[in-house]
């Protein structure tokens, strides 16, 4: 994302100022939660997303920025629901908000940037974005709760597991592109083709964080190996292995999804069984289709700075090394 940051820096840290501006309460809690949330930094996907797509629509405006907040809160909130239904102890390769202050605080907190969306939303945004925005953080919802039905259910199969991807995670990706159009006032084709984009875009970097929770490095990672694997969550590694292996082994994997914890043993017999059969290649080499389906859908748009930014922002989803 070189080029995207080089573009982008003032943009960026006038954004991080939003942020705190719009993250200010008078409730000590809430200030300390936030401060926590912001320092943890992240790679700030879906604002450098915004701010390309809105270049590559020609909006000249303010309204990017506290558009780009709403998005990341969005994000966020779901990111403290996420922690607390999963007992996830790290975040970004720190403490996480639920491990440092509770599941009740860390829920509560997350209710608030949802609420502080809303007021974002009334303040900034036109009819169109506010209900691009509520359908995909309902969408969202949905999608996190058909991914908890889905845990341990050995008989998941790819498309049904992208189906979830969609709704869950690319949603937001596709949206954010799709907003970004809006304010730009591209024809509803261009405007397709942004909200493809970003769907495929999303659908990619999940892919990616698949395989990367059975390989990464964690030093380099800060996330715990094996956490989807411990949380009963099907992905696309394990349901590539599990079409190709035999009888035994998946009746062995079986037995470990009903254990109440994950061991050591257990995590190692189900990466030795995911190299076994490629799982890993296997869904990278699927990241890669989305990525290259993705970047076709910028055909339309002209040569610049901004749709190249895009295409490295696209490429750089398979090779994330953690």
């Amino acid at each position: 994302m070189q080029l995207a940051q080089k573009l982008l820096k003032d943009d960026l840290d006038r954004i991080e100022g939003c942020f705190r501006q719009y993250l200010t309460s008078d409730v000590p809690l809430i200030r300390q939660m936030s401060d926590h949330i912001l320092s943890s930094g992240g790679k700030r996907i879906r604002p450098v997303l915004l701010l390309l797509c809105v270049r590559l629509s020609g909006y000249a405006g303010d309204h990017q920025y506290a558009l780009a907040s709403i998005i990341e809160f969005i994000h966020t909130a779901t990111l403290l629901h996420d922690d607390v239904i999963d007992g996830a102890p790290l975040r970004r390769g720190q403490v996480s908000a639920n491990a440092a202050w509770g599941n009740e605080v860390a829920v509560l907190v997350g209710d608030y940037l949802f609420a502080r969306c809303f007021e974002l939303m009334v303040d900034f945004c036109d009819r169109r974005i506010m209900k691009v925005l509520a359908g995909t953080t309902s969408l969202m919802a949905q999608g996190e709760v058909v991914q908890l039905m889905n845990s341990g259910d050995l008989s998941l199969d790819e498309e049904r597991y992208l189906s979830v991807v969609r709704s869950k995670t690319a949603a937001l990706f596709s949206a954010t592109c799709r907003c970004s159009a809006i304010l730009g006032q591209l024809p509803r084709d261009r405007e397709e083709d942004l909200a493809a984009f970003g769907m495929d875009l999303g659908v990619a970097f999940q892919l990616v964080d698949d395989a990367l929770d059975y390989v990464a490095d964690q030093n380099e990672s800060g996330k715990l190996l094996g956490r989807d694997l411990e949380e009963g969550k099907m992905t696309l590694p394990l349901i590539h292995a599990l079409r190709r292996c035999l009888t035994e082994e998946r009746e062995q994997v079986s037995v470990i999804f009903s254990k109440e914890h994950l061991h050591a043993d257990d995590l190692g017999f189900v990466q030795n069984l995911i190299t076994r059969y490629d799982g890993i290649d296997y869904t990278r080499q699927r990241a890669s289709y989305y990525v290259k389906q993705a970047i076709a859908r910028l055909a339309a748009f002209p040569d610049s700075l901004a749709r190249q930014a895009l295409v490295e922002l696209a490429e750089s989803a398979t090779h994330r090394r953690y």
